[in-house]
């Protein structure tokens, strides 16, 4: 008899080797590190294996974690033996059955987890019993054999899409798309076509009309609807004066427009995160959501923690955690909601170049200061294209790193700056998360908020 072989014991990885047990089927779960089996499989059958790479003997399918890379030797086996490889995603989609609630699905470099909720917040609002799973909530297999919600709310990462071949989502989009992950996939063209893969399958196709690379891989489908932070062309959704309006869901594009909220309905306030907004319209429209559920669902939208959130102000000197910003992409975005910024970065890069991160954000910034692993990058970067801002190197990698950090940028500031935590790289070099080091910045913030008093 064969086995299904899961590899990977986390979140995904438990979910899978679950569903597959229920299912009647001989399960093999391949962990390099021994750690506690989850109580969920108690009682399935299902084999754990600690520390083998060896891909075990009648292998019929192998479904990954999103985290093995496609490199690794038991990933490298079954390709070459022909064992096909997937994911928990591909997994899902394979086990719906025909009354499954459609799929909302998007995917980008930034944003996927706001729009995602902002999407799941204009589905309640319309009457829907709407689910975000994939790479937000709960894993999507576990949601698929449930029949609690009426449409899913999928977000999806490039991993998570380059182990996926048969999807079709009801609507799918593409947020934007700028170097990332490039120790994973080996090359941007590979992430990019990883990106790409949500589109195959889709009804109705979703893209960013002001990002490049969003907009060139919609056009190889040679259909889809396009957001853009401008006066939308017919077939788009887009801003006009102080409204986000639809001409692409109306019965009429070419003549008409329909109001769908107003941008003080966009919360936080940010230029990304209006196109967030757009991005989440369009997919709720695509599945008839009407006009004034949108604006409703916009407005009791409730953003994520560390996403451009307000600290505390101190003498006239605003205190902005953007933790979430994890790469340069993220960072630009951030960078550009404000005018005159102390910029607090560093982190882990992840293979990525920041020099016209840089270049871009240099007239706005007024004082610069760097912590983690790759913050000599940082600042060959501002050396290069920002040569008259301050700059501060904080080495070390103690729990006292960042009081020190705030301080210095306090020093930089002058009333009417915005101190911004947007590190441009991951926070895995100093802390747990980027939750943790954006907790991290808040609770420096607050001390020296206690020290001004």
């Amino acid at each position: 008899m064969s086995y299904v072989v899961v590899a990977g014991l986390g979140v995904s990885g438990t979910a899978a080797a679950r569903a597959l047990a229920l299912g009647g089927e001989r399960v093999i779960v391949v962990e390099e590190r021994e750690r506690p089996i989850p109580p969920e499989l108690a009682g399935l059958g299902v084999e754990v294996r600690f520390g083998e790479l060896a891909l075990p003997a009648k292998t019929a399918l192998v479904v990954t974690s999103p985290g093995w890379r496609p490199g690794h030797p038991l990933l490298v086996s079954a390709a070459a033996q022909g064992v096909e490889v997937i994911g928990e995603v591909e997994l899902a989609w394979r086990l719906r059955s025909a009354e499954s609630a459609p799929w909302l699905a998007l995917t980008g470099t930034n944003g996927k987890t706001t729009a995602v909720r902002m999407l799941t917040s204009i589905l309640t609002a319309a009457g829907h019993r709407p689910q975000a799973v994939g790479n937000v909530g709960v894993p999507i297999v576990e949601a698929v054999l449930s029949q609690d919600h009426d449409v899913l709310a999928v977000e999806l990462s490039s991993f998570q899409l380059h182990w996926s071949s048969s999807l079709e989502p009801y609507a799918a989009a593409l947020l934007n798309v700028a170097p990332d992950h490039i120790d994973w996939h080996g090359s941007f063209e590979e992430y990019a076509r990883a990106k790409a893969k949500i589109f195959d399958g889709a009804r109705v196709v979703v893209y960013n009309a002001d990002d490049e690379t969003s907009a060139r891989l919609a056009a190889s489908c040679g259909r889809g609807v396009g957001f853009t932070l401008g006066v939308p062309r017919a077939g788009q959704l887009g801003v006009v004066e102080d409204l986000l309006v639809d001409r692409a869901f109306v019965a009429d594009p070419a003549s008409s427009a329909e109001e769908l909220a107003g941008l003080t309905d966009v919360r936080p306030f940010a230029p990304h995160n209006v196109a967030n907004a757009l991005a989440a319209a369009a997919l709720a429209r695509a599945f008839g959501v009407p006009a004034d559920a949108v604006r409703r669902g916009l407005a009791a939208f409730t953003p994520d923690p560390h996403r451009i959130a307000h600290v505390a102000t101190i003498g006239d000197v605003d205190y902005v955690d953007d933790s979430k910003a994890t790469n340069p992409h993220a960072a630009g975005a951030s960078l550009a909601a404000y005018r005159s910024i102390v910029w607090i970065a560093g982190g882990q890069l992840k293979g990525a170049d920041v020099g016209d991160l840089v270049r871009r954000a240099a007239p706005r910034l007024r004082g610069a200061v760097l912590l983690g692993a790759d913050r000599a990058r940082i600042a060959e970067a501002l050396a290069r294209h920002a040569a008259n801002v301050p700059v501060v190197d904080v080495p070390g990698q103690d729990t006292g790193v960042m009081d020190r950090v705030v301080t210095e940028a306090a020093r930089l500031a002058s009333p009417g700056d915005t101190v911004l935590l947007a590190p441009a790289g991951a926070s895995l070099d100093m802390y747990p998360s980027y939750a943790a080091r954006g907790e991290a910045f808040a609770d420096a913030v607050r001390r020296l908020v206690v020290a001004n008093a």
